[in-house]
């Protein structure tokens, strides 16, 4: 397979309003990897799967921000994946979500972090605050991007290849300071496979929802999900307008 597809999770609970399609049960996550893999795809983090396009049927998955319930009800099921980290937030809550900051539940502390790394997770940097960082200024985008990657290094003694862009907004300006800091990689949502045409600092990736059935996320996988791409994109739409409405109020500061 050329095409990769890549798999963009955020929180492992059940969750209603208006973020319950960013959180998916396990019951649900366990469903839908389990289709994948007796389909014959290996599931692998993003790093690995690029250095192995083309060699079999691989599939990326993904976790974004780094929740408690990552560790308690994720690594069961996950045994290869990325998980970004959103530094400045860890030991606490999604303080970018203002109001529903708690929705999700904690985040991993840094020794819980460090556990999930053991496990041999991938750990990709998050940014230090998950502020959008196509609005900030350049010193501002720079320290975002640099010190969430130093600090994970330094703190977990491993080495960060991959990024996440917070929200998933990102612009040439953005990319460049995310590749000349030290990234190999990096994502953003987009709801479709990379291709080997496609910028490795744009990696786009389908967001499975807790509708998704196992039939239904290998059949996106597969290309066979023209029905769900446009389910998926408006299903997922209310919580990306509310968290980064969240976001643009508490970092006014910031630009």
């Amino acid at each position: 397979m050329s095409d990769l597809p890549v798999l963009m999770y955020h929180s492992v609970s059940a969750v209603d309003g208006p973020l319950r399609d960013l959180a998916v049960p396990p019951e649900r996550l366990a469903e839908q990897l389990a289709a994948l893999t007796d389909s014959g795809y290996e599931l692998t983090g993003l790093t690995e799967a690029l250095a192995r396009r083309g060699e079999g049927r691989v599939v990326a998955v993904t976790f974004d921000d780094g929740y408690r319930d990552f560790l308690t009800r994720g690594l069961p099921i996950v045994k290869n994946a990325t998980l970004y980290a959103s530094v400045g937030h860890l030991g606490g809550h999604a303080g970018w979500l203002g109001e529903w900051s708690a929705a999700f539940g904690p985040m991993l502390t840094w020794d819980e972090l460090a556990e999930v790394a053991a496990a041999g997770i991938e750990i990709g940097n998050h940014s230090l605050i998950h502020h959008p960082l196509d609005v900030l200024s350049p010193a501002r985008l720079r320290e975002e991007v640099r010190v969430g990657r130093d600090r994970l290094e330094q703190r977990l003694q491993v080495r960060v290849r991959s990024f996440a862009y917070p929200h998933g907004y990102h612009g040439r300006r953005v990319r460049e300071v995310v590749a000349e800091t030290g990234h190999e990689n990096a994502t953003e949502v987009g709801r479709r496979p990379h291709t080997p045409r496609d910028d490795r600092f744009a990696v786009p990736r389908f967001q499975p929802t807790p509708d998704h059935t196992g039939a239904d996320l290998l059949a996106l996988v597969e290309g066979r999900g023209s029905l769900l791409l446009p389910r998926l994109k408006h299903a997922a739409q209310p919580g990306w307008r509310l968290v980064r409405r969240a976001a643009r109020l508490a970092g006014r500061s910031w630009t």
